[in-house]
């Protein structure tokens, strides 16, 4: 075997009657329950091909598998393994991948066995763009077809050193039911089928998500009983509700102030990769950010190390290319761009703005994005760049950015580790706001394309390096965006809680709940 590394909620409750009725579920009398709160306020979709936010993500990675999964407490690709597929094996040029799924392994709520079409299926859905937000992740694949009931074969259009990482247990390469789906339509969201350790429970909305013990699970009977996800948004109610255990697991705020007196405390402090990486993305289609020179004084004028201060040692490490540290190509060489505020009014002037220049950011409120925003807005104004912030939920924050609203778009991202995953998202004009295959484009970055797209099908790993270091380079000197800083998850979890892993890091951002995970009633 050759392996190659590298529906919003409109009820008030939702249940999945079998659930409660079918004896491979627990029941909550049996096992303690495990209580944890994301801060969200509320889960949007269930959905795994659907799923974008931190917290989405994070309950639905409880009830879904891949093909292969990241172990519990990693996010290290080179360490995955058999989850549904139990081998696979890859054609001699890399572009043939045949996968052995594991027999036996049953969906949620009496929907049947999984087998070669229920993969095909979910594949085949991740890459459509109407029903899957992963869609681009899979435009190298050619096709996908059942061999039999046990055997799936992907052929791709061209080597992909990231492939595994696609079939994953992250983003589009989750599982889902086909019987369930097609049954569903668009309502799969919100009574979502999957084979995970644990199943939909209920949802009430603005309160919490349930999920119980799947004792089906194909790798053995849950700890516990079912975890319950409570949406407390408040930063302060959360810790209160922590402290006084009410919850066994929370997110933490992802500050180095919170930190510190959360140990003072005694308390069992997460933190763990991968760092969401955050870039202040700049908008070429808002003048005057369409002239370079305005630009390079925007970067002349942001002292990232000062942000670094802030954010803190153990929660953040400054970057210095727009593929973050850690990722497989990411390159350094061309430098993080230098604070010089003398320079950036030079530049301005340079550029028919000898008095300044005034613009526009939308800001979410949450509190690992609005801070941050305001230190920008006062290193800026120092060289003369009046910053406006017009701050506004989270949600309404993406929606409008992903309108071509704002000038600089500050955002936060955790990809699978290679070049390729964040290159192709936010730098390559294909993935340009507005276009036909809009991704994460924000700044309308385009002169790295023909690199991109090179490395993206360059089968010799040193000519693949060399493609993703020239993009970077271009990007570098285009100023289509400035790097920041990497914030690492912070989450805490009560003295009574055993994970059953070592957690070092969770691609769903979020640690993973497992059949071996245990919690004490306190």
């Amino acid at each position: 075997m050759k392996l190659k590394t590298a529906s919003i909620v409109t009820f008030t409750v939702l249940t999945l009657s079998a659930a409660f009725s079918s004896s491979v579920y627990a029941q909550g009398a049996e096992r303690p329950t495990l209580r944890i709160s994301s801060g969200a306020s509320d889960n949007a979709t269930l959905d795994p091909h659907r799923a974008t936010s931190t917290a989405d993500k994070g309950v639905a990675s409880q009830m879904f598998d891949a093909l292969v999964r990241f172990p519990p407490g990693s996010a290290d690709p080179t360490k995955l393994e058999a989850d549904l597929a139990e081998s696979w094996e890859t054609s001699k040029d890399s572009t043939i991948w045949t996968f052995k799924l594991r027999q036996g392994v049953k969906f949620h709520g009496g929907y049947g066995e999984v087998k070669a079409e229920d993969v095909v299926y979910s594949l085949e859905r991740a890459a459509d763009p109407k029903r899957s937000s992963f869609a681009a992740t899979f435009g190298g694949v050619e096709k996908v077809e059942a061999v039999d009931d046990y055997t799936v074969r992907v052929t791709l259009k061209y080597p992909d050193s990231g492939f595994l990482g696609r079939v994953s247990d992250y983003h589009g390469g989750n599982i889902v039911s086909k019987a369930a789906a097609e049954k569903l339509g668009n309502k799969f969201g919100a009574s979502p089928i999957g084979t995970g350790p644990f199943a939909f429970g209920e949802h009430v909305t603005q309160q919490h998500v349930r999920l119980v013990a799947n004792d089906d699970y194909h790798r053995g009977k849950p700890m516990i009983s079912g975890i319950t996800y409570r949406m407390i948004p408040s930063d302060s109610a959360r810790d209160m509700a922590f402290s006084s255990n009410e919850i066994d697991i929370i997110q933490g705020k992802r500050e180095q102030r919170w930190v510190e007196r959360a140990r003072k405390r005694d308390v069992n402090v997460d933190i763990f990769e991968p760092a969401e990486f955050r870039i202040l993305h700049l908008n070429r289609n808002i003048k005057p950010l369409d002239n370079v020179k305005v630009r390079q004084a925007i970067a002349a004028a942001v002292n990232v190390d000062e942000i670094i201060r802030y954010a803190g040692k153990d929660v953040a490490s400054k970057g210095c290319s727009v593929v973050p540290e850690g990722y497989l190509g990411h390159d350094c060489s061309a430098g993080p761009y230098k604070y010089a505020p003398e320079n950036a009014k030079a530049l301005l002037a340079e550029a028919g703005f000898p008095n300044g220049i005034a613009i526009k950011s939308i800001v979410s409120n949450i509190s690992a994005q609005l801070p941050i925003m305001e230190i920008v807005q006062s290193q800026l104004a120092k060289s003369g760049i009046k910053l406006e912030l017009e701050v506004v939920d989270h949600a309404t924050y993406q929606a409008r950015s992903r309108q071509d609203q704002s000038a600089i778009v500050f955002y936060g991202a955790a990809r699978f580790p290679n070049a390729d995953a964040y290159l192709s998202e936010f730098f390559d004009s294909a993935a340009a706001i507005g276009s036909p295959t809009a991704m994460s484009n924000f700044s309308h970055c385009s002169v790295a394309d023909e690199s991109i797209r090179a490395a993206r099908i360059e089968p010799e790993d040193a000519k693949q390096l060399a493609l993703w270091k020239d993009a970077q380079a271009k990007i570098h000197a285009d100023v289509c965006g400035i790097p920041l800083f990497g914030l690492k998850q912070v989450w805490a979890h009560g003295s009574n809680v055993d994970y059953g892993y070592k957690l070092e890091g969770s691609l769903n951002l979020s640690p993973p709940i497992t059949e071996k995970t245990t919690v004490k009633a306190q």
